[in-house]
C-alpha cells in the first residue's frame, strides 16, 4: 500500500469521479484508476461502486476513508511539525476567534506579533462558541479566543485574557444618551436589539437584564456587531456591546454610555487542546499573547 494510492482513493471519494478527482490531482484518469485498482485489490474488497456517472463509497470504503482522513491529517500535522521545529519562525498559526474580536483585538495583536515574526503565516477561522471549541478538538485551530473562557472543561485548557465591561448603546436622540453612567434598570422600557441564539453575548445580556429586575423585550435579533450597532443607531432599540465592539466603522453610530450596576462583563479566553503538544509556532505566539496581556508572570508553557 503506498501513500500516492491513498491520496489518490481519498480525492475520488472527495469528488466522487476519477476524472475530477484526476484533474486536481494533475495526472492521467488512467494512473487514477490503476491506483484505486491496485488499492481495492491489496484490500480484497470494494471500496466504490458506480452510481450513473459517479462513483460512490461502499459501506467498507466508508469506513476505510474515515480511517485515512485521520491518518493523513496527521501524517501531515507531523511533517507540518518538523519544519516548524527547523525553522520555527516560518511556520503557520491556525487561530479561531469570535466575530467581535475581529474588528480591533486579532488585528492588533497579529500586527505585533508580525513585527518581531514577519515570515509567519495566519490562517483565521470565525466562528460561535460551540464552533470555536470543535475547531479546537479537532485540530482545525491551534488556538482560539473565545468568550466566555469556558472555566471547566475535560479537553481544553488556556488563560483568560482579558475581562471586558459591557457598554449600553442607545439612539443618538435616546434621553439617557448624554449620560456618563446609567444604571441597567434604566432600560427596563425599551425594546432591545440582541444577537441571535448562539451567540454567547445573548445570554451574557439576557442574565444582567434579570439581574437588574426585568426581562428585555427583543425587537430585532442580528448577527453581527456592525448589525447591531447600526439597527440601534438607526433608532430601533437598545443594547450591551463590549468596549472592543464600540470601534466605529460607518458614519452611522449610537451613543454608548456605562452601565454602574450590575456590572456587565466579559471574559475572553485562550484555549488550545488540554494534554496535546502545540506546534512550536504557535507556542510561541501563545507565549507572546501572554505577555502581551501581562499575564507571563502566572503563566508557564503548555507541555
Amino acid at each position: 500500500m503506498e501513500l500516492r494510492q491513498l491520496h489518490y482513493f481519498l480525492k475520488v471519494a472527495q469528488k466522487e469521479h476519477v476524472t475530477q478527482a484526476a484533474e486536481e490531482l494533475h495526472v492521467a484518469q488512467s494512473a487514477v484508476s490503476r491506483q484505486i485498482h491496485q488499492l481495492e485489490e491489496e484490500l480484497g474488497v470494494d471500496l466504490f461502486m458506480q452510481k450513473g456517472r459517479n462513483l460512490q463509497l461502499t459501506a467498507v470504503g466508508q469506513l476505510f476513508c474515515k480511517r485515512i482522513e485521520g491518518i493523513l491529517k496527521d501524517l501531515d500535522k507531523a511533517v507540518g511539525e518538523v519544519h516548524e521545529f527547523l525553522d520555527p519562525e516560518h511556520g503557520e498559526i491556525r487561530i479561531g476567534f469570535p466575530h467581535s474580536l475581529g474588528i480591533h483585538l486579532i488585528p492588533s495583536v497579529v500586527a505585533a506579533f508580525r513585527q518581531r515574526y514577519p515570515n509567519v503565516k495566519f490562517r483565521f477561522k470565525q466562528g460561535m462558541f460551540p464552533t470555536l471549541i470543535r475547531d479546537v478538538l479537532s485540530g482545525e485551530v491551534d488556538l482560539a479566543f473565545i468568550s466566555p473562557f469556558p472555566e471547566k472543561h475535560d479537553q481544553v485548557d488556556g488563560d483568560i485574557v482579558l475581562t471586558e465591561e459591557l457598554h449600553a448603546i442607545l439612539p443618538p436622540n435616546h434621553p439617557l444618551a448624554g449620560e456618563e453612567t446609567i444604571a441597567l434598570e434604566q432600560l427596563k422600557d425599551d425594546k432591545f436589539v440582541l444577537f441571535s441564539k448562539g451567540y454567547s453575548l445573548r445570554p451574557i445580556v439576557w442574565h444582567a437584564c434579570l439581574e437588574a429586575g426585568f426581562t428585555p423585550k427583543i425587537a430585532f435579533e442580528g448577527e453581527e456587531t456592525d448589525t447591531i450597532r447600526g439597527l440601534v443607531a438607526a433608532g430601533m432599540g437598545v443594547s450591551l456591546l463590549p468596549e472592543m465592539a464600540l470601534f466605529q466603522t460607518n458614519p452611522l453610530q449610537p451613543a454608548h454610555v456605562a452601565i454602574s450596576h450590575p456590572k456587565v462583563t466579559r471574559t475572553i479566553g485562550l484555549i488550545h487542546r488540554a494534554h496535546d503538544k502545540l506546534p512550536l509556532v504557535a507556542q510561541s505566539f501563545r507565549s507572546f499573547l501572554l505577555d502581551y496581556f501581562g499575564l507571563q508572570q502566572n503563566n508557564t508553557p503548555s507541555d
